[in-house]
């Protein structure tokens, strides 16, 4: 190979970049970045950004200069418009086309939005310039309402009610975090917000966003009752960023489809949010959209590049900060897993808990009890049997006050 380009100057791509150069690989390297900046942390964005605690340089993960020694071609500001597989061609918005003999896709995911989203103080959580402008609304002490109760719409319904404003969070699912993991958890999610002051509109679907003269002003609800609203916040999930891949001939359901080695075709690798692949560790296709699994999954993409052949088959590890509490997940949690509390009390507001499913732990939480869940991460990873915490009790579903 002569040259290799990396699509996404993400999290991901960087560490694809770094991982190439430090296994010695001395061809051309592009990275293509759509956003202006270099690459930076997205994880802060919902907290230490949007409170202010951090200044916005700080999430640059590395700087100019050390980009420069990397002695890749940087294209900040230029989108990947197209893909030749055959070809070898990767098109960007400015009509130019970059040959390359390997490929890493790093594109990520974009955020989901409603119909008159493009109404003002409406706003999405995904780049730094969302995070910044958001900022900037949070700052004139507005009425806000968060629509989606998942990881991301949690982060920012805590960091606002931290600024001391006003916070309605609204989902359709019956507790918030419940795909990630469970009723159980969902519903001390569902407390700990409620301690701290939100209003949660749990169990009701949003029917339309309202608004005058352009600007948002409220958010009609499924059984007709409206939420006054200065900024809405729109947490709703994202779709992988492939509308570019569109007739390259990859295969493109949920994601750059890739097998174990996380290849979707001789020669072009995917990595990070963008990427479905099979863990072989879990027997099951899989697509994260967490900050570890970037990194991970990029050096491995990498690797295989360069003729590892080695399977991707990582313990997925992700974790949010809400309030003073620290929630961290080394696993799976499938849906009809069982639950069980292996260590401390919920009441206590430090435990941990075990995941299992077909007779393994699969997965492990924990609740302040970050030593803990790393003891227990061995059980995940050892796939040991769920008959280890029979007699351990049940986690009981805690009461919503």
């Amino acid at each position: 190979m002569k040259r290799i380009v990396i699509v996404g100057a993400s999290a991901a791509g960087l560490t694809a970049a770094e991982a190439l150069r430090h296994r010695g690989w001395g061809g051309d390297l592009t990275l293509i970045g759509e956003e202006p900046h270099p690459p930076y942390d997205r994880p802060p964005l919902s907290k230490q950004i949007l409170t202010g605690a951090w200044k916005p340089e700080r999430v640059t993960l590395r700087s100019l200069q050390d980009l420069a020694r990397l002695e890749v071609d940087l294209r900040l500001g230029q989108r990947a418009t197209a893909l030749d597989v055959a070809g070898g061609q990767v098109r960007l918005g400015n009509g130019e086309s970059i040959g390359f003999d390997g490929l890493i896709i790093a594109t990520g995911v974009a955020p989901r939005h409603l119909p008159d989203s493009d109404l003002a103080g409406v706003h999405v959580l995904r780049t730094l310039d969302d995070a910044l402008g958001l900022r900037a609304a949070l700052l004139t002490g507005p009425r806000v309402v968060v629509v989606g109760a998942g990881f991301l719409g949690t982060e920012v319904a805590a960091a606002a009610r931290t600024m001391g404003l006003e916070v309605t969070v609204v989902e359709p699912e019956p507790v918030p975090v419940r795909r990630p993991f469970g009723d159980r958890i969902g519903t001390l999610v569902a407390n700990l917000h409620r301690d701290h002051g939100t209003r949660l509109r749990c169990g009701i679907s949003v029917r339309r966003l309202r608004g005058a003269g352009g600007r948002v002003t409220g958010v009609e609800l499924g059984d007709g009752t409206a939420l006054p609203a200065d900024v809405v916040v729109l947490a709703l999930g994202s779709t992988p960023a492939t509308r570019w891949l569109t007739g390259s001939s990859l295969r493109l359901r949920d994601g750059v489809e890739c097998d174990a080695l996380c290849r979707a075709a001789p020669g072009i690798y995917a990595a990070g949010d963008v990427a479905s692949w099979h863990n072989p560790h879990f027997g099951t296709r899989m697509r994260l959209e967490h900050r570890m699994n970037a990194t991970e999954q990029a050096m491995a993409a990498a690797g295989n590049l360069l003729g590892d052949a080695k399977p991707f088959a990582p313990v997925p590890y992700f974790w949010t900060d809400q309030y003073d509490t620290r929630i961290q997940a080394y696993g799976m949690f499938p849906p009809d897993a069982d639950v069980r509390i292996v260590h401390g009390d919920p009441v206590d507001g430090c435990f941990a808990a075990a995941y299992g499913h077909h007779g393994r732990v699969v997965g492990v939480l924990g609740w302040n009890a970050p030593r803990q869940v790393r003891t227990l991460r061995r059980l995940v990873v050892e796939r040991a049997s769920w008959t280890a915490f029979t007699v351990v009790p049940a986690l009981r579903p805690a009461t919503v006050h």
